[in-house]
């Protein structure tokens, strides 16, 4: 996919949470339980289905849902994406060409 096609369907409003590290902690001292948000950004969400999702079964077998977004230094494997009331598992992450034009994330659905 070009990167102008990819700009063009940017069309959900993803966050990105981390979890809490060891100095993450409350206004008591209590360490943090809830994923702390890192940053918001326009993002494509594609199920994956045939093809696709046979080939990614041979990497990871829960692989469900690709999410595609704008190059970022500040997202990685230990992260979550959020799109409404849907959260992902970030599984790992596909830097085409390294041309720091695009991230694509391979993801599966938690429950």
């Amino acid at each position: 996919m070009s990167y102008k096609l990819l700009v063009n369907r940017l069309d959900k409003r993803v966050e990105f949470l981390r979890p809490p590290g060891v100095d993450d902690v409350d206004e008591y001292g209590e360490p943090l339980d809830d994923l702390i948000p890192v940053c918001t950004t326009w993002a494509a969400i594609e199920p994956l289905r045939g093809q696709d999702r046979y080939a990614a079964k041979q990497e990871n077998a829960e692989v469900t849902t690709r999410i595609r977004i704008r190059y970022r230094k500040d997202v990685d494997r230990t992260m979550f994406a959020q799109y409404q009331d849907q959260t992902f598992e970030i599984l790992y992450i596909i830097h085409p060409h390294l041309a720091k034009k695009e991230l694509q994330l391979m993801c599966k659905e938690r429950q």
